[in-house]
């Protein structure tokens, strides 16, 4: 099958490298992509948010799907336009992704479907901030409501950086702080059978030990060998399948990834966030361990199929991902910095560990590749078990150069330790 991969980020990258593994996929591009991308897929110009020019691109390549990576192009509708033209695509609708596109939405459906998540106000006033802010007390969880491309979250007990946050949202949703670890959980659903990949654990602080800002992911892990083995049927049971069965009660079926942000509290799984697209760093995690043929099953998401796939096959590897960012992420990032060692780490650590791009772009055609953006790469190894992964993923990103750069150095350390 001809496959068309919308987006380029780490994210697609991985999907793009997964896809490019299918036998079954005959002809795989990618729009926009990126410079990594561009060595397993054929890269299109292209406006993501544009419905129209995505889908006329994917009748030009006449492709037999297109995989809508990130969130913005999901909230806008792109899935919706690619749809009417009869081409099958993996990714919601635009009012079924405003499970990401709106926090106030997402609780709304939670409740619908009796979801175990956090108590919460949605405010729109610096009285209804204040109020909210007082019930709760800290650590306060303010989160702009729309989306901010994975930093639109504050958790913090200082009240006045709180509250700054909540006044520059136009409407923001205060919630209870949960306590507990966190796990995030993607499911490919075709809005009737879902169908959950495995856990994997991303860690959202720029800095080592859970300091710093909140990004949108610097590293992340798979499998989780504290996790109770019947996490994953549980979350299935009472928040994946309620979740999509309400879509689908409400008459805007949920088709694509559903992807539960998990608080594991002392009283209970909570749902921390939904999204509605794969989560980065994650993806390169859970691909990294996926035996299972890609395309086929995102092609049975968009069919309606997914009943009749046979249960997905894994490695009992595991998987590790550190971030390289660049100087200044998550503030405005430095771009246009060459990246080196790239060749040495295909040269000396494939296949166990390799490189995902994010935030890159090549200077020219045969020209080094440079910057551009605040994720620049991911490092993803895999090793029989977490400290064997880790240290190949260590290894491999020490051979790559990017001035000003920085990457924290405790990615699955105490999951490592422990496992």
């Amino acid at each position: 099958m001809k496959v068309l991969v919308i987006g380029g980020g780490a994210r697609e990258h991985a999907l793009c490298r997964s896809l490019s593994l299918d036998p079954a996929v005959s002809a795989l591009h990618c729009a926009p992509g990126n410079a990594g991308i561009a060595e397993v897929a054929e890269l299109h110009a292209v406006d993501a948010l544009d419905g129209t020019a995505v889908t006329t691109l994917a009748q030009k390549l006449e492709a037999d799907l297109v995989v809508v990576g990130p969130e913005a192009p999901l909230v806008a509708g792109v899935a919706d336009a690619v749809r009417g033209e009869g081409i099958p695509v993996f990714g919601p609708s635009g009012e079924a992704a405003q499970l990401e596109g709106s926090k106030a939405f997402a609780k709304d459906v939670m409740a619908g479907a009796g979801v175990p998540t956090a108590r919460s106000y949605v405010c729109t006033t610096p009285a209804e901030v204040d109020e909210a802010l007082d019930a709760f007390g800290a650590p306060y969880v303010v989160k702009d409501d729309g989306l901010a491309a994975g930093k639109g979250v504050v958790v913090t007990d200082d009240i006045e950086k709180a509250r700054a946050h909540a006044n520059a949202c136009e409407r923001v949703v205060i919630e209870e702080f949960l306590d507990g670890p966190e796990v995030s959980l993607f499911a490919i659903t075709d809005g009737t059978t879902v169908v959950p990949l495995q856990p994997a654990q991303d860690f959202k602080r720029a800095l080592d030990n859970d300091e710093g800002p909140n990004t949108g992911g610097m590293g992340a892990y798979s499998p989780l060998p504290w996790a109770d083995p019947k996490l994953v049927q549980e979350v299935l049971d009472t928040v994946l399948q309620p979740t999509v069965d309400e879509m689908k009660k409400r008459g805007t079926p949920f088709s694509g990834l559903l992807y539960a942000g998990l608080a594991i509290t002392s009283r209970g799984v909570r749902v921390i966030e939904f999204n509605a697209r794969f989560g980065d760093p994650e993806t390169q995690v859970v691909l990294a361990r996926l035996r299972t043929p890609l395309a086929g099953v995102l092609l049975a998401s968009a069919n309606g199929t997914l009943a009749d796939l046979e249960p997905l096959r894994w490695s009992d590897d595991a998987a590790v991902t550190v971030v390289i960012a660049s100087h200044n992420y998550p503030d405005t990032p430095r771009t246009g910095d060459p990246i080196t060692g790239l060749d040495a780490v295909a040269a000396q650590d494939a296949p166990n560990a390799y490189v995902l791009h994010a935030g890159t772009k090549r200077d020219g055609d045969n020209g080094p590749v440079l910057s551009a953006g605040g994720r620049v790469l991911s490092v993803t190894a895999t090793g029989a078990g977490l400290a064997q992964a880790r240290e190949r993923a260590y290894t491999a990103l020490a051979r790559i150069g990017l001035d000003g750069s920085q990457h924290r150095t405790d990615i699955a350390a105490k999951a490592a330790a422990e496992s």
